[in-house]
């Protein structure tokens, strides 16, 4: 086991520790194919499956996993171009047995912070699916929720201006400027200290480098 392994692995036990005081579930997986494997285990036959923009969750291939097992209804917004489509996807995950995300940082003592541009993933965090499950890279770890929303805001949220090319400050020189751009990208901040029933929020640990 490298230092890296060693380090994430007992910096991800005291973590499920401050989650599970959060009332949240926590698991630890130390490979990319184990956490897939975690949230197949996580997902009964039958379930009906949404998920949010993560790039964790794309870069994983999990909604490949989630085809290939053919007892899901997955509600897939890829799968639709009309905007009214997209929005009834959207609306549909409410609903959902299950929501899948990621997150742009987590705090040692266990509080998942997310930001979003158009808000339906923060929106179904908080409430709708009937189980939120998160899949998280311990490169997202930071050890206080005051360097959890500065990760978020300055490390997350530039590069996904990229990633969805939009006309904001930080698309064009990467760096936050605290903007009111109509664009924005960081129009609705959301911190999760706790989960208010049990076993609606599981959350993977990952010992790799994840999304961003």
């Amino acid at each position: 086991m490298t230092p890296k392994e060693k380090r994430n692995e007992r910096l991800a036990a005291r973590l499920m520790k401050s989650l599970n005081r959060r009332n949240m579930e926590a698991f630890y997986c130390p490979t990319a194919a184990d956490a897939v494997k975690k949230v197949s285990e996580l997902i009964e036959d039958g379930n009906s499956v949404a998920w949010g923009g993560s790039m964790t969750i794309r870069d994983l291939g999990i909604p490949a996993m989630l085809k290939s097992r053919g007892t899901l209804e997955l509600l897939d917004r890829e799968q639709v171009d009309a905007p009214e489509d997209v929005r009834a996807i959207y609306l549909r995950s409410f609903s959902a047995d299950v929501y899948l995300t990621s997150a742009n940082a987590i705090s040692e003592d266990g509080v998942i912070v997310n930001i979003d541009g158009n808000g339906n993933r923060v929106a179904a965090i908080t409430w709708g699916p009937k189980k939120v499950i998160f899949v998280v890279g311990m490169n997202k770890v930071v050890q206080t929720v005051e360097a959890a929303l500065t990760r978020a805001r300055s490390v997350a949220s530039p590069i996904n201006a990229q990633r969805f090319d939009i006309d904001t400050p930080c698309q064009k020189d990467g760096a936050c400027h605290n903007c009111n751009s109509p664009q924005s990208i960081c129009s609705y901040v959301h911190f999760l200290r706790n989960s208010r029933h049990q076993g609606r929020h599981v959350v993977v640990l990952v010992g790799e480098d994840l999304g961003y």
